[in-house]
């Protein structure tokens, strides 16, 4: 098993490398020259050139990846002309904002996940099913930033329960966990569907099992069938399916972050990709990117914890 997760682990960072190189050379060839969106658009010539040759920016685009490869390595993610700051001190910043968002929504959509899908599972074909199917996919089809919005209006400014923006910088986040219910149930709705159903497809697999008619006909407990039996077997695709949900999530979170105006990772990228702040904008990417490749090892983990008989050989 170690050996295949070192394969893995370096797999895992030929993707990384892949993604900031598509990455870097895609910011490069969008429209505007990166020296100009640094000084502004009243600016001299003398100026654009001279920071131009300071940063290297004339050299070929390999050059400048490299370069811009090993930076990290030592812990220098850029820095940020916009917010005249290192890159990785406002990651520093943003990233718990962020981690404390995207856990407590995927720890809530796997928690309610489980009995939801569980329940219709069981009661396949009945009202509740149907009632349970149809509010699934109308989360699942709803838009991350129209349903922040209709959560606002309803929750926000019809009925007064919550804040209409998430806390900021002031006290902390937990100085303020009111403002965080409607981000925080905005980015679960949106998981909780998908994980539901799946939860409730691999639920009804695991019942027509030849294992469960076994186990029926040597008298076990219904609740034990169900509980140590199918139910474990049920959770392997659940499984797969957070560890590869890590992108989707985070892409939500940005939407999430900017409709509540959270200061978290996703709002600083959305700022940085208006105002052209290509250190911000690599930084985040390479972050994403590590931690999208972190969660499908950890799903391959989980794997082998949750069912025994899974082993990963050379």
């Amino acid at each position: 098993m170690t050996n295949c997760l070192l394969r893995r682990v370096l797999q895992s960072l030929v993707v990384v490398f892949g993604v900031t190189v598509i990455t870097f050379t895609l910011l490069h060839l969008l429209p505007g020259n990166p020296v100009r969106a640094i000084l502004g658009g009243k600016t001299t010539a003398q100026a654009v050139r001279q920071l131009t040759l300071e940063y290297g920016f004339n050299r070929p685009l390999p050059i400048q990846y490299f370069i811009w490869l090993g930076n990290p390595l030592h812990g220098n993610l850029g820095f940020s002309f916009k917010l005249n700051e290192s890159v990785a001190a406002l990651l520093i910043q943003r990233i718990p904002k962020t981690l404390f968002l995207t856990g407590s929504a995927l720890t809530l959509a796997v928690v309610l996940a489980i009995p939801a899908g569980m329940w219709q599972a069981l009661r396949r074909n009945k009202p509740d099913d149907y009632v349970g199917t149809g509010l699934i996919f109308i989360f699942y089809s709803m838009p991350t930033f129209w349903l922040g919005l209709l959560l606002i209006v309803v929750f926000s400014e019809g009925l007064s329960w919550f804040p209409f923006e998430a806390p900021q910088d002031q006290g902390g986040l937990f100085s303020q966990l009111n403002a965080m219910v409607l981000p925080i149930a905005t980015l679960t709705l949106v998981t909780l569907a998908l994980f539901t159903r799946f939860m409730r497809s691999a639920m009804r697999e695991q019942r027509i099992q030849d294992y469960v008619r076994t186990a029926r006909a040597k008298g076990v407990a219904k609740l034990s069938i169900l509980l140590r039996h199918i139910l474990r077997n049920a959770l392997l695709p659940l499984i797969t399916l957070v560890g590869l949900s890590i992108p989707g999530v985070l892409s939500g979170s940005l939407v999430t972050e900017t409709v509540f105006n959270y200061p978290g990772m996703g709002l600083l990228f959305f700022q940085a990709a208006v105002s052209n702040d290509f250190p911000v904008l690599l930084g985040v990417t390479l972050i994403v990117a590590l931690a999208t490749v972190a969660g499908n090892l950890l799903a391959d983990v989980m794997y082998a914890v949750v069912d025994p008989r899974i082993r990963y050989v050379s």
